[in-house]
């Protein structure tokens, strides 16, 4: 259920309108919990901004931070692109591309910090092994909590849908 809209249920077509209400009723206890749940914490609702002028801000922060980071990590990159990904914060590529969602600029400096040393650090190490986790806890000791904060707080800029 999208933040501020109306919950959707979804029946199997030929389901009576009676079992329809059966089921909501029975389930009561479960839909005030994820009501509870999604509630938006994070005040985007408020944000003035369309998403070219998110883009463009993501664009120049996160090309940036790359440059200062890369050679701090000790790598070199590829192409950096800001998308509009549906599920992903960032990705990078064995040619050395790396993928952002534009998104990350609505998230505290330090959590967008975060994924940019997290995706750098995938050009030393492709996996998510324990050696490419060393190398994130080395390139960025906080890690833990602003993975933490996008666990928390990531459906919500995810949801997020900016002015036309």
């Amino acid at each position: 259920m999208p933040w501020g809209g109306p919950a959707r249920l979804t029946v199997p077509e030929r389901m009576s309108e009676k079992a329809v209400a059966e089921v909501v009723s029975q389930q009561q206890g479960w839909i005030a919990r994820q009501r509870q749940r999604q509630v938006p914490s994070l005040g985007l609702d408020r944000l003035e901004v369309s998403e070219s002028e998110a883009r463009t801000a993501a664009r120049e922060v996160i090309s940036a931070l790359v440059e200062e980071q890369a050679p701090r990590i000790g790598v070199s990159h590829g192409r950096i692109r800001v998308g509009a990904q549906r599920t992903l914060w960032g990705s990078c590529s064995s040619r050395g591309s790396l993928s952002f969602n534009w998104r990350l600029v609505l998230a505290p400096p330090a959590v967008l910090e975060y994924v940019v040393v997290h995706e750098l650090c995938h050009l030393h190490v492709l996996d998510h092994s324990p050696r490419f986790w060393q190398l994130v806890d080395r390139h960025c000791p906080p890690w833990r909590e602003q993975r933490s904060w996008l666990c928390r707080h990531g459906p919500e800029l995810l949801a997020f849908r900016p002015l036309p």
